[in-house]
């Protein structure tokens, strides 16, 4: 009787034309991958220097215009404005909804690129920096790109996203979905209109790519350890079945839902975080770390406006293309499951505390990583106390952090706690983007079924395994960049839709209390809607 009554929910609330466009879609991509992964993995490529050779533009541009508007928000008179009723108290308490909006949005990526991707930068100097390679010029250069690639930018997608998303859901009972980023021009009650089934259909195609890139990734760097501290080589098959079973294993997280799967892992994941962060700053080249930190950080503050519109228009771009376009490409990828679950668990808080979470809190939390990760992967290669360079060529990027931990003291240790994260970060962002692909489906159902959320994390787990066993790195890098480039555009049609309706209910030339901002809000109609009639 459960399993028929779970099946007759999971039918009853399902979008179909949504839910059958995305679903097979993807299963198709995963079939025509399976039969010829290696021609695939090359159209894929085929197509994403294409995109980042010819619209390079559109996503540096479209991230600074993010930028400068989420600033906006933060500082300016529409932070005030609550997601919810003026006296809704927040469903969460601040430290679990910091640690889940971390863990969701950046951690499984963090753990990937955190010990790598200075370690990059430092070999092949980013055009910008224009310092010679493996030198401390090179090294300061090189941790400055990774806390532009990694800081407030990163950031400012899912909060363009979850906004306006959350203020019509919690204000105006607008389903819990991309389209709803269209109701300042089309009105809450005309969602259903084709043009919001085509962004919510491109929402799900950006999300598996999104999500399946980072699974691919965390997936390599879980079996990479294996193999480099206990010897244990997988083969095509094995990779399959690991990946099965870290895909089962956050099914769990997802049968108990957010309150009790997603935000225990999370804080678990920023215990854990935090932990290790402080133990490899304190027993690695501590000095070190601080004297090319702080000056990284300087270079970041002072250069970021050049890095954010930096093309490289005087050279060929491929390296803003395969580092700067890839990361703003995959941040797009996830703004629509990360901003839809930043929006689910931001009720009844304001927007400049949503905003300030993400800017100030997240991004303070992600520099001292990057800068103890980083700094010590270059010290190691600088001194010569462990070839990173080395390994890295021979095992492939997901090893960096292995060899980082076997050289300082409590090495087992450090590398048993990182891979621990591996795998609880896996779970947060693999559950977070099921309970988003759930919402997508179901019509905005803040609760979607189980079956549902399985069926969706089946789905990206098959996808994941396929790009590492037949295209690896490259193949993850293109899914990104090809999925996450519509979002771009929606990202800049949302700041739109969020400047029409904050300026209607909190008009920036004229001076409004709290209360008659609220007042404005619940009798005025969204704008450009057919329908007039009141939706709170």
């Amino acid at each position: 009787m459960k399993i028929r009554n779970a099946v007759e929910r999971f039918a009853e609330e399902l979008d179909a034309g949504v839910f059958s466009i995305g679903f097979g879609v993807a299963l198709i991509a995963i079939v025509v991958f399976f039969l010829n992964p290696e021609a695939s993995a090359e159209k894929m490529g085929a197509v994403n220097e294409y995109l980042w050779s010819e619209f390079m533009w559109v996503y540096v541009f479209s991230m600074f215009l993010m930028v400068l508007f989420s600033l906006w928000l933060m500082f300016g008179p529409w932070g005030d404005i609550k997601l919810g009723d003026p006296d809704e108290s927040p469903e969460f308490s601040t430290p679990a909804f910091f640690a889940m909006m971390f863990s969701a949005g950046i951690a499984a990526g963090i753990v990937f690129w955190g010990p790598a991707e200075a370690l990059f930068h430092y070999d092949t100097v980013p055009p910008m920096i224009g310092a010679e390679s493996q030198t401390q010029s090179a090294a300061i250069g090189a941790i400055q790109y990774t806390l532009f690639h990694w800081g407030i930018s990163y950031w400012v997608p899912y909060l363009i996203v979850a906004i306006p998303i959350a203020f019509f859901a919690y204000r105006r009972d607008a389903p819990m979905r991309i389209s709803t980023l269209l109701a300042p021009f089309l009105g809450v009650d005309n969602l259903d209109r084709p043009i919001a089934k085509v962004v919510d259909i491109l929402a799900v195609f950006a999300t598996i790519g999104g999500i399946a890139t980072t699974l691919g990734f965390v997936g390599s760097q879980f079996l990479t350890g294996l193999q480099y501290n206990y010897g244990v080589t997988l083969g095509d098959g094995g990779t399959i079945l690991v990946i099965t079973g870290m895909t089962l294993a956050f099914t769990a997280s997802v049968v108990l839902g957010v309150k009790r799967g997603i935000r225990k892992v999370s804080m678990f994941n920023m215990y854990g975080f935090a932990l290790l962060c402080l133990a490899t700053f304190l027993l690695g080249p501590t000095t070190y770390i601080m004297n090319t930190g702080l000056q990284a950080i300087g270079e970041y503050a002072n250069g970021f406006l050049r890095m954010s519109l930096y093309t490289n228009a005087s050279g060929s771009g491929e390296w803003v293309g395969n580092w700067t376009v890839f990361y703003w490409a995959w941040v797009f990828s996830w703004a629509p499951f990360g901003g839809l679950f930043v929006a689910r668990i931001s009720r009844g808080r304001t927007i400049r505390q949503v905003t300030a979470t993400a800017l100030i809190g997240a991004t303070v939390a992600t520099i001292p990583w990057f800068l103890t990760m980083g700094g010590t992967a270059i010290h190691l290669e600088r001194t010569g106390a462990a070839p990173m360079l080395a390994a890295v060529s021979e095992h492939g990027v997901a090893v960096s952090g292995f060899p980082l931990f076997a050289n300082l003291p409590l090495g087992s240790l450090l590398s048993l706690v990182f891979m621990m994260l591996v795998i609880t970060f896996f779970v947060t962002s693999a559950d977070s983007s099921t309970l988003a692909l759930g919402m997508l489906t179901t019509g905005g159902k803040e609760h979607p079924s189980t079956i549902n959320r399985v069926l969706w994390g089946g789905l990206m787990g098959g996808l994941a395994s396929l790009l590492i066993v037949g295209g690896g790195l490259d193949a993850l890098r293109s899914s990104a960049i090809i999925t996450g480039g519509p979002f771009a555009v929606i990202g800049v049609l949302a700041i739109v839709g969020m400047c029409l309706e904050f300026q209607r209910i909190r008009p920036v030339l004229q001076a409004n209390t709290d209360d008659q901002s609220t007042e404005i809000d619940e009798q005025s109609p969204p704008v450009f809607a057919t329908n007039t009639d009141d939706d709170d």
